[in-house]
């Protein structure tokens, strides 16, 4: 058994109590949210509004001034902020895993800097994936140790976040070869963003590319990446689960209503008001379905992770194992379930439209290009395989991708 040395703590807080904080500043957020989305306006203004609302201290424990969340609740108020805006919530995947990332390392100068740098509000993106089929077998990207510093030069794709970002999270290799992640501010001399994102969803996450070339990372913000928490690929899975889970809500909510407005109806319909027509109704009545499955699956592959957390907290390393199996599992079943929750939701609202239903007004198009372009990141295709794999042979369905040679953090 080992004895807690991180900034991991039970957590405290009261869902009811978050929501009733945060549904406001969600509220604000999914103002403009169409407007944006067609003329691609970066959302800096709701990114900045959510930081200064303390959204990025919520699983930094209550005693280091941070707002004791557990995983489950961010999670799930991640998919609130999702149904207001998609784009939004995706944005902060990234900040959200490296502060869960400090709060699993050890309690030092370094990592108290850290913290203190969160609870400042000052906000992180990616810099994991590089593009050309680049894995982290094969990573093109250096970290060099140099005097009292380390030198960044390299490329990277599907930056999201960077350009809303304070600190920009990269990976490389450093001269022995072994994965470093380097943080460096993202004015740096250097450092080159460019919206160069060329998806048909998720248009204003600024997921395009990024280059460094010749990048300055102090000491103190180079940590080895075999060293970050074990259930990171687990929670970039989840987030963009939550950003899903969001859609399908922010689907059920746009399509009921301009059913609810529609006048006219088809001749083959059962009655002359589409509100009293059965068939319409059943098509909102199984979306809401699909709408629960997701939300329910969410919450319990949440928990999972929660679980390795009150692991770690309470020291018993021998089931440690054990509970990452348990996560992997989880996670993997509730990206089954919300994948397909949220393209079947953002598919079948418009059953219950017409023609009318296509309207750019409406833009209800932007949940079906919202929601298919998340699900495509990492594909679902091979899931259930892996399922069944673990549940028939016991084979372990945690991946290595990294010794596979195949993988990366994800897109």
């Amino acid at each position: 058994m080992t004895i807690n040395t991180t900034y991991l703590t039970a957590p405290t807080a009261d869902l009811t109590d978050l929501q009733d904080r945060f549904q406001p500043v969600f509220d604000k957020v999914a103002e403009g949210n169409v407007e944006r989305e067609r003329r691609r306006v970066l959302p800096h203004e709701q990114v900045r509004l959510l930081n200064d609302a303390d959204f990025g201290k919520l699983r930094i424990p209550v005693e280091r001034g941070g707002l004791g969340a557990s995983l489950e609740q961010t999670f799930l108020l991640l998919a609130d902020l999702g149904a207001a805006d998609s784009n939004v919530a995706h944005i902060w995947r990234n900040h959200l895993a490296f502060v869960e990332d400090r709060l699993n390392a050890p309690v030092s100068d370094t990592n108290d800097a850290w913290i203190a740098r969160f609870l400042d509000g000052e906000f992180v993106g990616g810099g994991w994936t590089e593009a050309n089929n680049v894995t982290l077998a094969n990573m093109t990207t250096t970290v060099t140790a140099r005097d009292d510093h380390w030198v960044v030069t390299g490329s990277k794709y599907y930056a999201t976040g960077s350009l809303y970002a304070d600190w920009l999270d990269v990976i490389g290799r450093d001269s022995d070869g072994e994965l470093v992640a380097a943080l460096v501010r993202r004015t740096d001399p250097g450092v080159t963003l460019v919206d160069d994102w060329q998806g048909f969803g998720q248009r204003t996450t600024a997921s395009g590319s990024a280059r460094y070339d010749g990048v300055r990372a102090e000491r103190g913000n180079v940590f080895p990446a075999a060293e970050r928490f074990t259930y990171q690929p687990h929670f970039y899975q989840i987030a963009m689960l939550s950003v899903l889970t969001g859609i399908t809500r922010a689907a059920l909510r746009d399509g009921s209503a301009a059913l609810a407005d529609r006048k006219r109806n088809y001749p083959q319909g059962l009655a002359e008001k589409p509100t009293d027509d059965a068939q319409l109704l059943q098509v909102i009545g199984e979306v809401s379905a699909d709408v629960f499955a997701a939300g329910a699956a969410l919450g319990l592959s949440a928990r999972s992770l929660d679980g390795i957390v009150a692991g770690r907290i309470s020291g018993d390393d021998a089931r440690a194992r054990q509970r990452l199996i348990d996560a992997e599992v989880a996670v993997t079943q509730a990206q089954l379930v919300i994948i397909g929750s949220a393209l079947r939701t953002t598919t079948n609202i418009f059953d219950a439209l017409g023609a009318s239903g296509v309207s750019e007004g409406f833009a209800l198009d932007r949940h079906w290009r919202n929601a298919r372009t998340l699900a495509s990141h990492n594909p679902r295709v091979y899931k259930a395989r892996i399922l069944g794999d673990w549940l028939i042979n016991a084979k372990d369905p945690v991946p290595d991708l990294a010794a596979r040679g195949r993988g990366g953090q994800g897109d």
